[in-house]
């Protein structure tokens, strides 16, 4: 192994095989390319978006145990970019490279029930929920919290997928549905005011990294927009921070964590989701922070030094989806302002996330937040997402 002779650091020109191919596997190759590391790529899609950009790639699913083994044979360090990997395969992976993240971490959130469980155990704050296991199951989770909650599939689910709001009796027969396919975790649903992110990493020697709290505004269960720093008081971003230090070090994180937060009205936060990888809402950080949320997972897994996080602009990042990609790029030659980030996939496809736009911008001294007109340039002329 490439390391520095020091146990579980890794230099250039050592290799990174990353397990999954999409936009975030891309941006974490462009990082660890421009540091001087050589990546590979293990992916079904041939040409995926991660592979264009890297060393090389192994073309085969994420649950081909010969071929993750063959990454790992080729391969430093291994990483993944997505929650749905199977743990089997990548447990015996760690024979032949190292896996900083370990697998407990894919353990914990690759199942909500685990996920809340795990949160739950360590005093951290959850909506209340229920384990819905078969249909029979659902009219007891609600009669213990009452409507309107949400049924969501304990593993898979995405952008909406797998989920089911339930508001009254009118919405039991979807809800049996879904839970007759798959186990499934009752949520109640909270009138939130505002959705909150904060991306935390922590290095080989403990150290915990919070990235600024963004804001997050979402159209049909996909993330729209994200306003970087969140306009919240001080107090709740301190309050995000410190849940997300928690449970970095609860985690004994290494790489990346997303935290998805809601706030209640009284400023109240509730942990909602957790990601074990850069997640679309810290996209922002590759303009607006000293380093990107990209970098610090290289060097989290590597084991080098991870500066302390700032952010010298504010921000916001519009996702680019399929119905917006050709428009977004013919209004490119006109948009010097524009960081213009175009994923490379293959297939457009409605609200299929194709790239993202981040504008940065001037505080202002009684918001300090970005200007309001740049916040809806893109979303309300350019893009028509609402």
């Amino acid at each position: 192994m490439k390391s520095s002779g020091e146990a579980g650091v890794y230099l250039p020109p050592a290799t990174i095989g990353i397990i999954g191919g999409g936009q975030l596997g891309q941006m974490i190759a462009l990082a660890a390319k421009a540091m001087g590391y050589k990546v590979g790529i293990l992916d079904p899609t041939p040409n995926c978006p991660a592979g264009q950009v890297s060393d090389f790639q192994i073309v085969a699913a994420y649950n081909d145990q010969q071929a993750l083994l063959k990454m790992a044979e080729r391969s430093d360090v291994l990483t993944y970019e997505f929650e749905n990997v199977d743990l089997a395969s990548l447990e015996a992976t760690q024979k032949l490279a190292a896996l900083p993240q370990g697998t407990n971490l894919l353990y914990v959130t690759s199942d909500r029930l685990r996920e809340k469980h795990f949160l739950a155990s360590h005093d951290l704050p959850v909506t209340p929920y229920q384990p819905v296991s078969n249909p029979t199951e659902l009219n007891d989770a609600i009669t213990k919290l009452g409507y309107p909650c949400i049924l969501k599939s304990c593993e898979g689910g995405y952008d909406g997928h797998g989920q089911q709001d339930i508001n009254s009796e009118d919405d039991l027969p979807a809800g049996r549905s879904l839970a007759s396919q798959t186990p499934c975790i009752l949520e109640k649903r909270q009138k939130f005011s505002k959705e909150l992110s904060v991306m935390v990493t922590r290095s080989r020697d403990g150290q915990v990294r919070c990235f600024p709290v963004a804001e997050n505004i979402h159209h049909n269960h996909i993330l729209h927009q994200s306003i970087v720093p969140a306009r919240v008081t001080k107090e709740v971003q301190q309050k995000a921070q410190k849940i997300a230090r928690q449970i970095a070090q609860g985690l004994c994180l290494r790489g990346v964590l997303g935290i998805e937060f809601f706030m209640l009205a009284d400023e109240r936060l509730l942990v909602n989701e957790l990601a074990p990888r850069p997640h679309n809402s810290g996209h922002y950080s590759i303009e607006a922070c000293n380093i990107s949320q990209f970098e610090a997972h290289v060097r989290s897994i590597c084991g080098l030094e991870i500066p302390k996080i700032t952010q010298h602009a504010p921000a916001v990042m519009v996702n680019l989806l399929g119905q917006h990609l050709t428009l977004a790029r013919q209004k490119l030659a006109q948009r010097p302002h524009w960081h213009f980030h175009d994923y490379g996939k293959a297939e457009s496809r409605v609200n299929r996330k194709m790239g993202h736009i981040t504008l940065l911008g001037e505080l202002q001294p009684s918001l300090g937040s970005i200007q309001a007109e740049k916040i809806w340039e893109i979303s309300n002329e350019e893009n028509d997402v609402n």
